[in-house]
């Protein structure tokens, strides 16, 4: 596993500190904080892009809507293909988050 490289003190503090967060508002508090406007929009359009693609659309479409690049897509269909399957865990409970608020 990749991350291994990383792993460290440094890192489990950022992720446990991400784990504490309690709710939409403290996320958009914390990261606005932590990171640039930028360093948000390219992790978020890259979740994007995860979800596109196992929507089965192309490049094209996903560029145009999203704004991405093609090395950017093409980084995000490696890592679904032969990562760690965490862009599939979070799209998967997303996707179950949005719809147990939809049946109320």
């Amino acid at each position: 596993m990749q991350i291994d490289k990383l792993r460290g003190k440094e890192l489990d503090q950022l992720f446990n500190a991400v784990l504490s967060l309690k709710d939409l508002e403290e996320c958009y508090r914390f990261f606005d904080d932590l990171c640039t406007v930028n360093e948000i929009q390219s992790l978020s359009q890259r979740l994007e892009v995860a979800r596109m693609l196992q929507d089965g659309n192309t490049y094209h479409k996903i560029e145009t809507e999203t704004g991405a690049s093609t090395a950017t897509i093409s980084r995000v269909k490696r890592c679904l293909n032969y990562g760690n399957d965490a862009y599939q865990m979070a799209l998967d409970r997303v996707k179950e988050q949005q719809e147990s608020i939809e049946k109320g």
